[in-house]
């Protein structure tokens, strides 16, 4: 075949020498619009894995590029005047410049004609000669562009504010430096790549930028006053810049996320950035550009694989490696774009925070890199919950808490779920041995399912109530049977199905309307939840009273029956999330328009019901802090506000859930997807929160902990099939000081024997 790579770069390097290695006779030309020698980074980080794939795919640049990385095992974060070490993370890395000149050597050694200082056409019609045209012209792609049309291009800009510096200082450690301005938080990602060079970029946020005047300086002037703020790290390094060419302003960048739908148009094919971009901070554009180059030459030299049916499976196969670091990396990106969240943690905790901010880096990935500071995070955290110095480092689900008078013995909690088995609202034998076997299990905190506050409040026929003297004593069996049982706390839910009752059980169809005997409904408004729902009825003032009055009077038999705090579901869709989300409520009065107003109602209820509870037991508020309708529905921003009114008036946990409000939201699912939203409303709001969503790990609680992304961590299918799913998650961790029952301990201690020495296996 007859090649030409547009873009001299790693990218179109690399596919070059890999055509050529799996056959000699391709015709393959790189054409570059920069001299040789020109570069507009710095450092390349790698990982062993990325090191291990080019070895396998070409031994002898491999070998080359091997041996002249820096390595360091290191990162410091240096915030609020302390530097915070910690040790293991493995990294390697190389001069920009190096890698191209050892690919370039390697390329012409192989018979790859390289083009310098050739500006390439994005015209398709000016490459006719060429069988294939591969883009490996970067993020910026000309070809691309001129196609995206037929490619379907998807591009983010991002807010922040950066420069790729350069500095002869050899920093010893993967550096983090954070310094407060006058003007804002200014921050350094630092990292040595030779003997005598170090990346060093500088990153803010915009109005940072523009407050300590970037956007009016000259490079020079922007160079000298970085150098000023950095001073005490660069022990009187300059900062240089490889970017002379442009005007001040202009030298500093904003980060594009990529996306394309088709990697490939007619005898076109997209590699590295020009297909995918990925954030700079967890440094694998360079990684996923050399590993797309393997796999474009690999399948486009497998025998009998057509044209057609090698892009296809080059870009699926390589799509979903790209969408992970993707995913990875707007997590990371987010993080420091919303970095004045975690500004108050103190140091340990916020470098932990750091350092996990991608969800690639897990609690217990850390112990792995670098056990004695994990383990120092784990003393802090745990002396931090006790309000005294703790000597012995335990994983953070098992710290104490306390919500006003209620202590709790671990951050686990038992999500509310469902069970639709109840008899006319009363729970029975099924809901003894449900929650009595949960409540065993270890758990801190054991949520009822929702449990509403009228017969017309119910959501289905099979849903538990509390609203007759009846289900006050059932309710009061089970809570008896969990106190006496074991030591966790017990949450009745309180809440009213508004527009979305009178449905079918959950496993006869999700919210399908009962085929007879419906009861009506009310709302907000007459939205109904779909065009199969009943339209509700738009509440009267006095529906309002009727349906306060029936939250006070159930919150007064949760007293009665002995739980220990009571939970408002003002989420999901019902009652209360009617009014809530402006999706579901059209009201013209006081109760609808601005989100104060879509407040009024539900706060009315709580305070109504706050009134009611004493004052030394605790209360929480489920909300929906994400409608996934855009700016249409109830944002992440506005779940802040939402969460803060509902603590002025007497909350003291808000129960961090999202989505369910509309029928056709668009949620973005994933592993431990809705624990953003909780973080958000806790670091923003200052607030104490419980994250809840596809969280189904012991490290997974420990990191959202230890991060300080929540406050307590809610699971609700693992526990449906695993009751136990605390007391196994303290034996897999050894930790011992757990409350089993009695009658169990022995399998408690066989739990933990069997499962040290599968981990002993493993390792």
């Amino acid at each position: 075949m007859r090649i030409a790579c547009l873009g001299g770069g790693p990218a179109g390097l690399y596919f070059a020498i890999s055509m050529k290695l799996r056959d000699s006779a391709h015709d393959v030309h790189v054409f570059e619009r920069n001299r040789a020698d020109d570069t507009f980074g710095w450092g390349v980080v790698f990982s062993d894995q990325t090191v291990e794939n080019l070895m396998a795919n070409d031994a002898q640049s491999g070998a080359t590029i091997r041996d002249e990385f820096a390595h360091w095992d290191d990162i410091d974060v240096h915030i609020h005047g302390q530097t915070i070490r910690s040790s293991g993370h493995g990294f390697i890395g190389i001069g920009r410049k190096r890698l191209l000149n050892i690919l370039q050597e390697r390329a012409r050694e192989l018979g790859v004609q390289l083009h310098f200082e050739q500006e390439a056409s994005a015209d398709l019609a000016d490459w006719a000669d060429y069988d294939l045209v591969v883009a490996a012209d970067g993020a910026n792609s000309r070809i691309r562009d001129r196609y995206q049309a037929h490619i379907g291009v998807d591009t983010q800009a991002r807010r922040n504010k950066f420069f790729w510096f350069g500095t002869p200082k050899a920093f010893e450690a993967f550096t983090f430096a954070f310094e407060k301005t006058a003007a804002g938080w200014i921050w350094a990602h630092a990292y040595r790549f030779d003997d005598d060079c170090s990346t060093f970029i500088v990153e803010m946020d915009p109005a940072t930028w523009a407050g300590l005047g970037f956007d009016r300086m000259s490079q020079q002037e922007a160079i000298a006053l970085c150098e000023t703020i950095f001073a005490k790290y660069l022990d009187g390094a300059p900062l240089m810049s490889n970017a002379t060419h442009l005007p001040g302003p202009q030298a500093w960048l904003i980060f594009r996320r990529i996306k394309c739908d088709t990697w490939h148009h007619r005898n076109l094919i997209l590699l590295g950035d020009a297909a995918h971009t990925a954030h700079f901070s967890i440094g694998s554009g360079t990684k996923l550009a050399l590993e797309d180059a393997i796999k474009l030459a690999e399948v486009l030299n497998r025998p009998g694989l057509g044209r057609e049916a090698a892009l296809a499976e080059y870009q699926a196969e390589r799509n979903l490696e790209v969408l992970k670091l993707q995913n990875s990396a707007r997590n990371s990106t987010e993080w420091f774009e919303t970095l004045d969240r975690y500004l108050h943690f103190e140091p340990i905790q916020f470098a932990y925070s750091l350092l996990t901010r991608s969800q690639r880096v897990s609690h217990e990935n850390l112990r792995l890199r670098d056990k004695a500071w994990l383990e120092g995070v784990e003393r802090w955290f745990q002396s931090k919950a006790a309000g005294k110095p703790v000597n012995e480092a335990a994983p953070p689900m098992f710290a104490p808490f306390r919500l006003r008078g209620m202590e709790v013995a671990n951050r686990v909690v038992v999500s509310p779920m469902a069970m639709y088995s109840a008899v006319d609202g009363c729970p029975n034998d099924f809901h003894l041995v449900h929650y009595g076997a949960r409540a065993q299990g270890g758990a801190g905190i054991l949520y009822t399912e929702m449990t509403c506050v009228s017969a017309e409040g119910r959501i289905t026929p099979g849903c538990t109530g509390i609203y007759t003297p009846e289900q006050v004593a059932a309710w009061t069996r089970i809570v008896d049977f969990v106190h006496t049982s074991s030591t966790a706390r017990f949450c009745l839910q309180l809440g009213h199905s508004g527009p979305k009752g009178s449905t079918k059980v959950g496993w006869e169809g999700y919210d399908v309307p009962l085929e007879s005997g419906n009861w009506p409904v009310m709302a907000a408004s007459d939205v109904r939840w779909s065009p199969d729902n009943q339209v509700p009825r738009p509440m009267a003032r006095a529906d309002m009273d009727a349906v306060r009055d029936q939250f006070v009077a159930a919150v007064r038999m949760g007293l009665e029956a002995g739980f220990d705090m009571i939970e408002l579901h003002a989420a999901h869709g019902y009652l209360l999330s009617s009014f809530i989300t402006p999706l579901t409520n059209k009201r013209t009065d006081d109760y609808g328009g601005s989100l104060e107003n879509r407040l009024r109602f539900p706060l009315e209820v709580f305070r109504a019901m706050r009134d009611a509870w004493p004052a030394e037991r605790p209360m929480s508020v489920r909300i929906s802090a994400n409608d996934w309708m855009g700016d249409a529905g109830v944002t992440p921003n506005e779940a802040v506000e939402i969460g803060r009114a509902f603590v002025e008036a007497g909350a003291d946990l808000i129960d961090v859930s999202a989505g369910q409000t509309w029928a056709d939201c668009q949620p973005i699912y994933g592993r431990m997807f809705q624990t953003p939203f909780a973080d958000q409303v806790r670091n923003e709001g200052r607030l104490t929160t419980m994250a809840v969503g596809n969280i189904y790990e012991p490290d997974h609680v420990n990191s959202i902990l230890a991060a300080g992304r929540a406050d307590l961590v809610a699971l609700a299918r693992p526990h449906l099939i695993d009751p136990s799913w605390t007391l196994r998650a303290a034996a897999s961790q050894d930790y011992r000081r757990v409350a089993v029952p009695p009658p169990y301990l022995g399998g408690m201690a066989q739990l933990a024997r069997n499962l040290q020495r599968e981990a002993e296996l493993k390792a």
